[in-house]
C-alpha cells in the first residue's frame, strides 16, 4: 500500500543573494543595495514547500561536511521534513549559489554544484523502499542525470506518480520523458524541450503538445506572473496567477512544485493541483530570498478568506 510521503530527490545550496538596479551585462560592475545568504537549492525548497504547505517530505540530497551542511540538516529536521537519506561528503563542500536580482524581481543564477555532483545511484539505493511506497516523487536536474533516470525508472516501475521539473535547462531523453507522470518546465525549459521558442500563453501550448508528444503524459509549463499551461489528454487549457508584487522571484518555480505535489498527494485532480500551486507561489513573489519566501498552508487559506470578504 502506497504512503502519503512525497519522496524530493535534488540539491541544496546555500543561496548568496545581491539585490540590485539591473543584473550587469559582460564586463559590467553595478553597486548593490543589499546583500544575504539564504538556505536554498532546487531540491531543498521544494522539500521545505512540501512540509509547509501540508505534507509529508522525505529529502534525498549530499551536502558537503562543513558548516553548512551542518545548518542545512538542523534546518531541515526543524521543517520536520525526514532526514533520514541527507548524506554528508567528506570531499566536496555544500553547494554554492550566487543569484543577483534586479528591481523587477527577475534574477541570474550561477550554481557551484559541490556535492550535489556526488549524489550518485549508490547513495539512494538504501532509500529505495521509501521511493517505491511513497505517493509521488519530486526530482529536478542540479544532480547526476544518471541518478535522475534511475530515480524515475525505479518509481515509474512501481507505479509511484512521478513530477520532473527539468530545471536548469537540459536536453531530455524519450526514455526518460515516457517515465514522468508530470513534466513542469518554465518558458526556457519549455523552448529547449519542445524545439520551439515560448513568449506567451500560445506558444506555450504548442510547446505543451510537443512534449506531451514526445511521451510524457501531463504537462504543466509555468509561464510566471501570467500562470501556467496545463495539457493533458482532454486537452490544454490556461490557468492564470493571483496578481501580486513582486519583488524576488527566487524560488517560485520550486514552490509551485512543491505545492502541486502536495496537492496530488490529497488525489486533488491536476486542474485544481495547478490552481493550488499558482497560489502558494504568487505569495512567494511577494519575498525576498528562497526558503525565506516559503509560505505555509494556513497562509494561502487565510489569503481566500480575505478575499472571499
Amino acid at each position: 500500500m502506497k504512503s502519503g510521503k512525497i519522496v524530493i530527490i535534488g540539491s541544496s545550496n546555500m543561496d548568496m543573494v545581491v539585490k540590485t538596479d539591473h543584473i550587469p551585462a559582460p564586463g559590467e560592475t553595478v553597486i548593490s543595495g543589499s546583500f544575504l545568504m539564504n538556505p536554498g537549492g532546487k531540491g531543498a525548497n521544494q522539500a521545505v514547500a512540501v512540509a509547509r504547505l501540508g505534507g509529508e517530505s522525505l529529502f534525498i540530497c549530499k551536502v558537503g561536511n562543513d558548516v553548512f551542511g551542518k545548518q542545512f540538516t538542523y534546518l531541515f529536521n526543524d521543517e520536520q521534513i525526514d532526514t533520514s537519506f541527507v548524506l554528508s561528503d567528506e570531499n566536496l563542500p555544500s553547494g554554492v549559489a550566487l543569484i543577483t536580482v534586479d528591481r523587477d524581481g527577475e534574477n541570474s543564477i550561477v550554481v557551484a554544484s559541490g556535492a550535489n555532483a556526488n549524489l550518485f545511484v549508490k547513495d539512494i539505493e538504501p532509500a529505495l523502499h521509501e521511493i517505491g511506497q511513497a505517493s509521488i516523487l519530486l526530482v529536478q536536474l542540479e544532480i547526476p542525470m544518471e541518478t535522475v533516470h534511475y530515480a524515475i525508472g525505479y518509481a515509474a516501475e512501481r507505479g509511484v506518480k512521478v513530477i520532473l521539473n527539468p530545471a536548469p535547462a537540459n536536453i531530455l531523453s524519450p526514455e526518460l520523458l515516457r517515465r514522468v507522470d508530470i513534466l513542469t518546465p518554465n518558458k526556457t525549459e519549455a523552448s529547449m524541450i519542445s524545439g520551439i521558442r515560448v513568449n506567451n500563453m500560445e506558444t506555450a501550448k504548442k510547446a505543451a503538445r510537443i512534449i506531451r508528444e514526445k511521451g510524457v503524459k501531463n504537462v504543466v509549463v509555468t509561464m510566471g506572473s501570467q500562470g501556467a499551461v496545463v495539457c493533458q489528454q482532454s486537452g490544454c487549457l490556461v490557468l492564470p496567477a493571483p496578481e501580486m508584487e513582486t519583488i524576488d522571484t527566487t524560488a517560485a518555480g520550486d514552490v509551485f512544485n512543491g505545492a502541486l505535489a502536495v496537492a496530488l498527494s490529497e488525489e486533488k485532480t491536476l486542474e485544481a493541483a495547478v490552481a493550488f500551486a499558482c497560489e502558494a507561489a504568487a505569495i512567494s513573489v511577494t519575498r525576498f530570498g528562497a526558503q525565506s519566501s516559503i509560505p505555509y498552508r494556513n497562509e494561502i487559506i487565510t489569503r481566500k478568506l480575505d478575499l472571499a470578504d
